[in-house]
């Protein structure tokens, strides 16, 4: 079953596709989404549908940084109710907790972790991209600058973090990078995350309202209930996160999820799934993107992919894809060469 995402993060797409040169309506329609969905921010909608209709939208108009442009005006308000909790909590810490809560009323397919060392604190962003075919460039700028444009709301329009990176190259124009990150922002890193001080994290929020608080909060844990949170999408965002430190054992995962191995190996078989099984669909998704889309050293490709050598990998690969690495690399430099057929004349 596909994971699904609020409309709302489609929230400006009608003007950034426009400005790109697209009909925003017939984008939606060969994407099979309605364009009543622009008008119904809490609806959900499947995340591959979206997933589509931003990569098109990036690969028609040449515009490598489409998803980014979409977020360079987000709002809180964005959000829904989820918007109104962050909104009013004590601090940026806080808010970040409440965010991770209730991830999956807001996106399905979006894993978030925050890790603290030496005074500074990494917060990862990762997307799980349901069709292993297709790239996730376009919903990870997304959702990095909708993040970015959250923590600035808290901290200033003009705070800059330490550091954004991106796990995928660097676009051939990087202007919206600049504009939205400022000169801190890296391609080709391990992880897609966002860089700050500890210290920006345990600001007080001046603007913070308690009673408004506590109204979102009992908003949210209605919604919760009906959304039906389930086992199977927690073990698929933390597989995402856990598999490249290669501590994504079914123990690791029952401790960072709160249960016991027995707890998470019972929710798996009531939904006909194993822990073994999902960890090898995420590792085919991940291996599409690193192996395929990208020039990333299969050194480094394995690391990520939670294997301890690159013989792993390669074992794996093969007996996944009926080829090595190596040779699905070739194929796609050899397509890339393969002149494009003329175009019909109208």
């Amino acid at each position: 079953m596909s994971s699904l995402v609020r409309a709302a993060s489609l929230t400006n797409y009608s003007e950034v596709a426009r400005a790109a040169g697209l009909d925003p309506m017939r984008m939606l329609f060969d994407a099979g989404l309605s364009p009543s969905v622009l008008r119904e921010p809490d609806l959900m909608i499947p995340v591959e549908r979206v997933g589509q209709l931003l990569q098109a939208s990036a690969t028609t108009s040449g515009n490598e940084s489409f998803g980014l442009c979409m977020a360079e005006s987000r709002l809180l308000s964005n959000l829904g109710a989820v918007g109104m909790l962050i909104r009013d909590q004590a601090t940026l810490r806080d808010s970040l907790d409440v965010l991770m809560r209730y991830q999956v009323l807001l996106n399905g397919s979006l894993s978030l972790m925050i890790e603290e060392a030496a005074g500074l604190v990494v917060i990862r962003e990762d997307l799980m991209a349901g069709n292993a075919q297709q790239p996730t460039r376009q919903r990870i700028e997304l959702a990095l600058g909708v993040m970015l444009r959250l923590m600035r709301q808290f901290l200033g329009a003009n705070w800059q973090p330490r550091r954004v990176c991106f796990e995928h190259p660097a676009p051939r124009d990087v202007s919206a990078h600049l504009r939205l990150f400022g000169r801190c922002v890296e391609f080709d890193y391990d992880c897609n995350c966002i860089i700050c001080a500890k210290a920006d994290l345990d600001a007080p929020n001046p603007s913070a309202d308690p009673a408004m608080a506590r109204y979102a909060q009992q908003l949210l844990d209605a919604s919760a209930k009906l959304q039906g949170a389930t086992m199977l999408e927690d073990v698929r965002r933390a597989i995402l996160l856990l598999l490249p430190s290669g501590r994504c054992s079914i123990e690791q995962m029952a401790e960072h999820l709160g249960v016991v191995c027995r707890t998470v190996q019972r929710r798996l078989a009531e939904q006909g799934e194993s822990f073994s099984s999902m960890v090898n669909d995420i590792r085919k998704e991940l291996a599409v993107r690193h192996v395929v889309e990208s020039d990333r050293p299969l050194t480094e490709v394995a690391t990520l992919l939670g294997f301890s050598a690159p013989s792993g990998l390669s074992r794996w690969y093969h007996a996944q894809f009926g080829c090595s690495a190596k040779e699905s690399r070739a194929a796609r430099g050899a397509a890339r060469r393969r002149p494009a057929p003329p175009r019909a004349k109208k």
